[in-house]
């Protein structure tokens, strides 16, 4: 996995643009926001995320759908349960992933995030492979971005407290942050 600086794609992944992005104001990238993401609610697979952040997905496939239909959002990756990654957005540009959203003073965490998506719910535990290729990813993108720290890798949860709640309690921040420094984990083998 390596991200290309000139284009914002990582080679090694799965590719499956987004029309849902645009310029950022500037080239600044400062900030990982982590969300989750589950389509229907609860149920992984299928490639239903991917449909969603393409504007295409089937609507009469499930009431929720329905009422998601007129929602344009993406992310800049999805990690799905056994550890995927699909990039949707170049790093370069803006993702609509944070919403009305701050961070410190600054509102509008769009212009200068990335946003990466798990596969997930608020309650189920993530997946070993997940935080495997959560933590790749970043050690990926840090060379080219180095403001994407451990301590500036937050929750969506953090930047737009109050609208939304995910990752989620099942999201382990410590394992998270520790994998990331190249600590070794407990329950990895």
């Amino acid at each position: 996995m390596k991200l290309d600086p000139a284009t914002g794609w990582v080679s090694g992944v799965a590719h499956c643009p987004s029309p849902n992005c645009n310029e950022r104001p500037t080239d600044e990238v400062s900030l990982l926001v982590i969300h989750n993401i589950s389509l229907p609610p609860g149920c992984f697979g299928g490639g239903r995320v991917q449909l969603f952040f393409q504007n295409r997905l089937p609507v009469a496939e499930h009431p929720f759908f329905r009422e998601i239909a007129g929602l344009r959002v993406s992310a800049h990756f999805l990690i799905e349960r056994d550890g995927a990654i699909t990039q949707f957005v170049s790093c370069r540009q803006r993702a609509w992933h944070a919403g009305v959203s701050r961070f410190g003073q600054r509102e509008n965490c769009n212009d200068f995030s990335l946003g990466i998506e798990l596969e997930g719910t608020d309650q189920l535990a993530y997946t070993d492979a997940q935080y495997q290729a959560l933590q790749a990813l970043v050690r990926c993108l840090q060379p080219v971005y180095p403001q994407l720290t451990a301590e500036r890798s937050l929750g969506h949860s953090e930047i737009a407290p109050g609208r939304k709640t995910d990752p989620g309690a099942a999201f382990d921040w410590t394992r998270f942050r520790q994998g990331l420094a190249g600590h070794p984990e407990e329950d990895m083998p």
